[in-house]
């Protein structure tokens, strides 16, 4: 930080600019509604700090003109007040067409996979410019991840949210089975007994494993399937179904965006359906671009699907 750049304020600046204006103390006073007395102070001290007389009278007898110095200053002097202006606006206004915010989502596979479709057409449609990231979380430290601005929202499940953080539902989410149009088994209903012993596709989001929450539903009632595909991705799941005979078991939302190449059905066992929340830090509470994001994302969450 150089010399002397402390003792600088917005007035100072603003009174320079308003001198280069009108060149003329009466004016330039007046403009910013203040004193000529207290502008001949301002003006006194900014000559003191840029060690140049910054103006002098003119010629004619009226009004003053800049030194050189004073000239060469005035172009950055524009460029610093547009730049303040920026700050400020920044800081209380958000619009959209124009910026160039880069906004972070912190999400699951899951709500990844159900929100983007909806969300990121949305965005861009009235946000050309701004910038969209899906992360996935880490949990343990996600508290700290919104507290710091590394991410604007997290999407997750209610025992996923920390302490302090605000948090609003985003949609109830139901589970439905699917096989490719044209299965051998027909378009039957599930049975239990038929859904045991079809091959599954199971998605391990941690990878590699071959049971999960369907397992344990059916442990319940002394019954189990026959996991043979373990994915890490929903997005390769309709990929797999329809060139195979195997079924999954996935939430609608997801499934239903396939269903010109998907068959679905409600899984022949009781499924407890899932809450998907939104949550944010408290000091982003009233950020303009913060707000804007939210509305978006709750909006994409709830429209209807065709």
């Amino acid at each position: 930080m150089s010399q002397g750049f402390s003792d600088f304020d917005t007035n100072l600046l603003l009174t320079l600019a308003a001198l280069f204006r009108d060149q003329n103390v009466t004016h330039a006073a007046a403009r910013l509604n203040i004193t000529q007395s207290a502008l001949s102070a301002r003006l006194t001290r900014l000559r003191q700090l840029l060690n140049d007389p910054l103006f002098i009278p003119a010629a004619s007898g009226r009004g003053m003109i800049p030194t050189a110095h004073a000239a060469a200053l005035q172009p950055e002097l524009t460029k610093l007040i547009e730049r303040l202006n920026d700050f400020v606006q920044t800081a209380h206004f958000f619009d959209p067409r124009t910026s160039k915010r880069v906004f972070r989502i912190a999400a699951t596979d899951n709500p990844a996979a159900i929100l983007a479709p909806e969300l990121i057409p949305l965005i861009k449609s009235q946000a050309p410019n701004v910038r969209i990231a899906f992360t996935l979380p880490d949990k343990a430290q996600i508290a700290a991840h919104l507290e710091q601005g590394d991410v604007d929202l997290f999407v997750g499940a209610a025992e996923d949210g920390a302490g302090g953080l605000i948090a609003k539902t985003l949609f109830n989410e139901e589970f439905v089975t699917a096989q490719r149009i044209g299965h051998p088994r027909g378009q039957a209903a599930l049975t239990l007994d038929e859904f045991c012993l079809l091959d599954h596709l199971l998605i391990s989001t941690s990878g590699g494993h071959f049971s999960g929450m369907i397992d344990n539903a059916l442990a319940e009632v002394g019954r189990e399937r026959n996991v043979s595909v373990s994915i890490q991705s929903y997005a390769l799941a309709p990929l797999v179904l329809t060139a195979t005979d195997c079924i999954c078991t996935l939430p609608r939302r997801f499934l239903e965006r396939f269903t010109n190449v998907l068959d679905l059905f409600a899984p022949p066992l009781s499924l407890a359906p899932f809450q998907m929340n939104l949550f944010w830090h408290p000091r982003m509470r009233s950020d303009p671009a913060h707000v804007w994001l939210r509305k978006h994302v709750i909006q994409s969450a709830r429209t209807p699907r065709s």
